[in-house]
């Protein structure tokens, strides 16, 4: 059974404070500091990009993955 995969809002709320321009490894941290599960930290890591220049950024490539 496939997994689902976490929404961009579900994800956003655990990058609060993230300074941007931000690079994937900063986000991951930020998300396992803020206390994320492992479908969403997964789902950073799984994103086509290694530098996000605003959450927009990271919105639009989660939603490229889905």
């Amino acid at each position: 059974m496939a997994r689902s995969t976490p929404s961009p809002v579900a994800v956003q709320k655990f990058l609060s404070g993230v300074d941007y321009p931000a690079t994937k490894d900063d986000l991951i941290e930020r998300a396992e500091d803020e206390g994320a599960d492992e479908a969403i930290v997964e789902s950073l890591r799984q994103l086509p990009m290694d530098e996000f220049a605003s959450p927009t950024d990271v919105t639009e490539a989660m939603s490229k993955r889905a």
